[in-house]
């Protein structure tokens, strides 16, 4: 829950968090505050994530070791490249955020009970998608919306949140060609934040949080490309197929 007493943070405003090298060993840096922008993109410049459930304070994460998909090492399987090559799915970006995060909040996902998107996280990750720093990808089947990702991007970074699947493959499909369009545009990463088999499928790694904090660092020199980022398939239309 948010610290009635500590101070909203405009995006612009910065907050120094404890050492994330000095998280407890399960990874948590620090407790309480609030999800205002300037707190959440703070944390995400630090290499730290807010992650809890509800009614419980907000917690503040750096995972050691850290999972990242570095651009440029995306493997797609066969069997997705056929399903991108046939057009199973379309694809849009920034065109529905509230959709996806509301269904990443939503869809059961197997071995996972509840869930820790809140409605606060809804609420302030809205907010920083309707400032230009969140985004989304959705995947559709006709009208009807399948899957999708939603995260945070700044300088050569994009901080997947979370991502969810209606119908097969179509989480997977989210994630490859944001993958692909990141790399066009010459993001450094996506930060994937846990491992999981299916991040590790499609290419993800490990890395211990020292290794991935200095990354961070050079990587947020690059400049934000903040906005609707609608633009992007129309700028690679070969990143779908």
């Amino acid at each position: 829950m948010s610290d009635p007493d500590f101070p909203y943070l405009e995006a612009h405003q910065e907050l120094s968090f404890p050492s994330a090298e000095d998280a407890t060993a399960e990874g948590i840096v620090a407790a309480g505050g609030n999800l205002s922008p300037g707190m959440i993109l703070s944390a995400y410049r630090q290499g730290i994530f807010p992650w809890f459930s509800e009614d419980d304070p907000i917690l503040w994460w750096s995972p050691d070791p850290r999972c990242v998909l570095f651009t440029g090492k995306l493997h797609v399987s066969r069997s997705m490249s056929r399903v991108l090559r046939h057009r199973v799915f379309r694809f849009t970006l920034d065109q529905y955020f509230s959709g996806v995060i509301r269904s990443c909040a939503s869809v059961p996902r197997p071995g996972q009970r509840g869930t820790w998107i809140t409605g606060d996280m809804i609420e302030a990750y809205t907010k920083l998608y309707e400032l230009g720093y969140a985004h989304s990808i959705e995947v559709w089947q006709d009208t009807t919306l399948v899957g999708g990702l939603y995260g945070l991007s700044l300088g050569g970074m994009f901080f997947g949140e979370s991502m969810f699947s209606r119908a097969t493959n179509a989480s997977k499909a989210a994630f490859i060609v944001l993958a692909r369009l990141l790399e066009a545009e010459g993001f450094d990463c996506l930060d994937c934040q846990l491992p999981t088999s299916h991040l590790a499928s499609l290419g993800a790694e490990v890395i211990p949080r020292k290794e991935y904090l200095a990354f961070l660092k050079g990587s947020l020199n690059r400049k934000n490309i903040t906005g609707s980022w609608d633009f992007l398939l129309t700028n690679h239309p070969g990143c779908v197929g």
